[in-house]
């Protein structure tokens, strides 16, 4: 079912053969669909969201996975060329004011049929993957209404106007990155009027470090002002506004360095900016964007190297997928959570019978030196967060390097196994 060294259905049951075989009749359990798992993916999130502004960040990834002509499982073909997988397509739930990951809000998982022998511009939307961006969108709206404010924001795949004409209400903003030249209500063009802003500011701004990228320090200079989009010629979009009145935020890098491709960002938001602080506001906004793609990297290399599984068909792998990205949005919280800063409460990532299991497990970590006190509060997920690490194989020491995600994720795997035993101490012990 699944190599030694994999993932998937071996590492989500924690090394238990039982529990794969369990795992393995749950995953082909036509009563559990990948829909319904996707629909739990808020369960918490929406707690975690009441009264918070927060950032609903999109985007797509593709899920690839080894096949052959003779075994492609009902997998269908990804941008990669004969490459056959799935694409997931979350909304990950983020504070805006500290940057917390509150949990998976809604989303798609899906495999493509068939390539398309109808022309992009000839299809209606609803027959287009750009659909997953309104549609994930909309979802979201009923489960986040307790936030104080949400704001959908996503990569250059989210510049549709029907998105803008759509999601957007007065709690219920979007931000997306350019992609495309709009003409505006004016005839003008919208990179043409970008170009013909002033610049009202300068400020530098820390890009993370990425796959093939180091994190560095880059000077932005700001220009900003209220554009009119005009809506698309397209019989299918007749039924939206025939302008939309938005606000650009252009960032552009100052003396790039040789050899580096410039940052360039052209900002599209419902929010109505007016100052040059509020403008950097979006900005600081928009770079939250980079949550989502470390999530990505957990789900399919840092920790679960989803990509990797063997499961026979791909109805199970849909399910596999949807439930490894809750697993992987757990490590993530832990991530944030392991150098303390964070006020994250624990239940946002373990229930009462799991807090229990860590309690005993922390008197343990904490007995075998005196020297090791976890340091955190024991209602706090960074409390959790020292105890998965522990168990991970991190020293715990201050001075050592923080617990990366491949050690929380073992941490995860042995926590697990820890508290199914735990669950069961009153049935088992006499």
């Amino acid at each position: 079912m699944v190599a030694g060294k994999d993932v998937c259905l071996r590492r989500l049951s924690k090394g238990d053969r039982a529990r794969e075989v369990r795992f393995n009749r749950l995953l082909g359990n036509a009563k559990v669909t990948t829909e319904r798992i996707i629909e739990s993916w808020s369960e918490g999130t929406v707690a975690a969201a009441e009264g918070r502004h927060v950032l609903a960040i999109q985007d797509t990834s593709e899920i690839n996975f080894t096949t052959t002509a003779e075994r492609r499982r009902g997998l269908g073909e990804t941008a990669k060329g004969n490459v056959h997988g799935l694409l997931l397509h979350p909304m990950l739930a983020v504070d805006a004011d500290d940057g917390t990951c509150l949990g998976l809000v809604s989303g798609q998982i899906w495999t493509r049929k068939g390539r398309r022998t109808v022309p992009h511009d000839r299809r209606e939307l609803s027959d287009k993957e750009s659909q997953r961006w309104i549609a994930t969108a909309l979802a979201a709206k009923p489960l986040l209404a307790g936030a104080a404010m949400v704001t959908a924001l996503g990569d250059r795949e989210s510049d549709i106007f029907a998105l803008y004409a759509s999601a957007a209400e007065r709690h219920f903003h979007v931000i997306a990155r350019s992609m495309h030249d709009r003409k505006l209500a004016d005839d003008s063009g919208l990179y043409a009027t970008s170009e013909a802003m002033a610049a009202v500011d300068q400020r530098a701004i820390v890009l993370s470090a990425r796959a093939q990228r180091a994190e560095r320090v880059v000077p932005l200079e700001l220009r900003f002002g209220a554009v009119n989009l005009a809506r698309p010629q397209s019989k299918f979009l007749r039924h939206l506004p025939e302008s939309l009145p938005l606000t650009l935020v252009d960032v552009r890098e100052v003396g790039p360095q040789a050899g580096t491709e410039p940052l360039h960002w052209r900002l599209l938001t419902t929010h109505p900016v007016a100052s040059a602080e509020q403008a950097w506001r979006i900005v600081d906004w928009y770079k939250q964007r980079w949550l989502i793609e470390q999530f990505f990297r957990v789900l399919k290399t840092q920790g679960f190297r989803l990509e990797d599984s063997q499961v026979a068909t791909a109805d199970r792998l849909l399910k596999l997928v949807a439930i490894a990205a809750k697993a992987a949005v757990i490590t993530i919280q832990l991530l944030q959570a392991r150098d303390g800063r964070g006020q994250q409460p624990i239940h946002l990532a373990f229930n009462a019978n799991e807090v229990a299991t860590l309690t005993a497990l922390n008197q343990q970590l904490e007995a075998k030196s005196k020297r090791l006190k976890n340091p955190y509060p024991p209602d706090r997920l960074a409390w959790a967060a020292w105890i998965i690490g522990r168990l991970g194989g991190w020293d715990g020491y201050p001075s050592s390097k923080p617990p990366g995600p491949i050690t929380m994720k073992r941490g995860l795997e042995y926590f697990h196994a820890v508290a199914v035993g735990w669950s069961l101490r009153d049935v088992c012990i006499p």
